[in-house]
């Protein structure tokens, strides 16, 4: 607590220091406040809030589920100097709610916090903790441009979200029209965000090629889903990506030091994690189209003799269906398997919108995707409307109505097995500064 308390008034201070030193340039709603200096150097401020409400219950259950809340508060601090040649970003999120809104808890107000440096025409580098290219496309979409009220089970099942590291990204424009080519190479500690105590494993060494054959999307329209800017030409991206986590310490590389294991000498022996995927984006006119494939493998360490039970105490058993089996043990606590999910909507020039998403999962044997509590749901089904305030990002409500299918073994809130299939009702209000 005492880290959050220095962290808000560092930006705080900053933010009054600052203000004596700049001047407000220019406001759009839901884009930030705009500020530049006498020296050339230029600031924004941005944030947003998301109340919401979710109720949950399944068809043989006569008990209704529900949940109030705040789903996000974010507050963003970016600024870049005279020359653009330096930038950096702070934001963080004061709601204590993950991104991905998974059984793994973690620290998660601090958010982003990265110095860039635009070491040439078509490259710049990043330092610090940020998203990572290597997680599918949606997660490279802002949370306030969602066009439904949360991200796709394929996201909060794969995806890292953020990581402490080194980021490379490129931009390069092909020669005889408007196609472009997007690397980007990651290589982080593998274990997420906010690592503050032990590193756990080795390094995390990842990229994403993203490939644009029409051109680059409007105000920032790849990094956003729904089209409400309405692209006049049709606008397309195609990206695929790749990971290997050389030693993760939990189920998928989001945080640190949740699942261990040793060897003969009590040394740490961790499993590696490898994953990649394909993804396109498209939009057109009011239209987009948003689909994802991800695919994920274990490779278990030879020398794991031991595990680290959650009370610190160790244990020599990795017993799976009666016999001793190390390496279908540890994936049996790992998100193996792979899954894709396909979205489309249509902002109309009312400014409302009907957007639909299916999401199917498909587990590994062995798996802990095949878990009771937070998994063993195959295939979800999910309508959606929102209503924006204005053709921006600035404000809007949004409604969605999801039907899932349950595999046997799924159970509910209380460990009874659900024994039928589950309706998620949701509804989100949105407003950006």
């Amino acid at each position: 607590m005492k880290k959050y308390i220095l962290l808000i008034t560092v930006l705080l201070l900053s933010a009054v220091k600052m203000s004596a030193q700049v001047h407000l340039d220019k406001y759009n709603f839901g884009e930030g406040l705009n500020f530049s200096g006498d020296s050339g150097y230029s600031m924004r401020l941005q944030g947003y809030v998301q109340p919401y409400a979710e109720f949950k219950k399944a068809e043989n259950d006569s008990d209704l589920y529900s949940r109030f809340r705040m789903r996000r508060l974010r507050l963003r601090l970016s600024g870049e100097s005279a020359d653009t040649k330096f930038s950096y970003r702070l934001q963080v999120d004061l709601s204590g709610s993950t991104e991905a809104d998974t059984d793994e808890g973690s620290n998660n107000m601090l958010l982003d916090a990265f110095v860039t440096y635009d070491f040439s025409k078509n490259w710049s580098v990043s330092f610090g903790q940020k998203m990572t290219p290597t997680d599918n496309l949606e997660l490279s979409m802002g949370s306030q441009t969602l066009q439904l009220p949360e991200r796709s089970r394929l996201t909060s099942v794969f995806a890292s979200i953020r990581e402490f590291g080194l980021f490379f990204n490129g931009s390069y424009r092909l020669s005889g029209g408007d196609m472009y080519l997007k690397p980007a190479v990651a290589i982080t500690n593998g274990d997420g965000m906010n690592v503050f105590d032990k590193d756990h494993g080795g390094f995390k060494y990842g990229g994403r090629l993203d490939f644009l054959p029409f051109g680059l999307f409007n105000k920032f329209g790849q990094y956003r889903q729904a089209d409400i800017q309405r692209e006049l030409t049709p606008k397309l991206l195609i990206g695929v990506n790749y990971s290997y986590n050389d030693g993760v310490s939990s189920r998928r590389g989001r945080n640190s030091g949740s699942i261990l294991y040793l060897d003969d000498n009590n040394n740490e022996a961790l499993p590696d994690y490898e994953k990649f995927g394909i993804d396109f984006l498209l939009k057109y006119q009011g239209f987009s189209l948003l689909g994802e494939f991800v695919k994920s493998n274990a490779y278990i360490d030879n020398s794991i003799t031991q595990r680290v039970r959650t009370d610190g105490s160790v244990s020599s058993s990795f017993e799976v269906d009666g016999i001793q089996d190390v390496t279908n043990y540890i994936k049996n606590r790992m998100m193996l398997g792979q899954g894709y999910n396909v979205q489309a909507g249509y902002v109309f020039k009312n400014l409302w919108s009907v957007d639909g998403r299916y999401t199917h999962l498909e587990a590994d044997k062995y798996s802990f995707l095949n878990n009771g509590a937070f998994y063993a749901r195959p295939n979800y089904y999910t309508l959606g409307v929102t209503k924006y305030m204005g053709r921006n990002y600035g404000a809007k409500i949004q409604a969605s109505m999801t039907y899932v299918d349950t595999a046997p073994e799924a159970t509910n809130n209380d460990g009874e097995l659900v024994n039928g299939n589950e309706w998620i009702g949701r509804l989100i209000f949105t407003v950006s500064f």
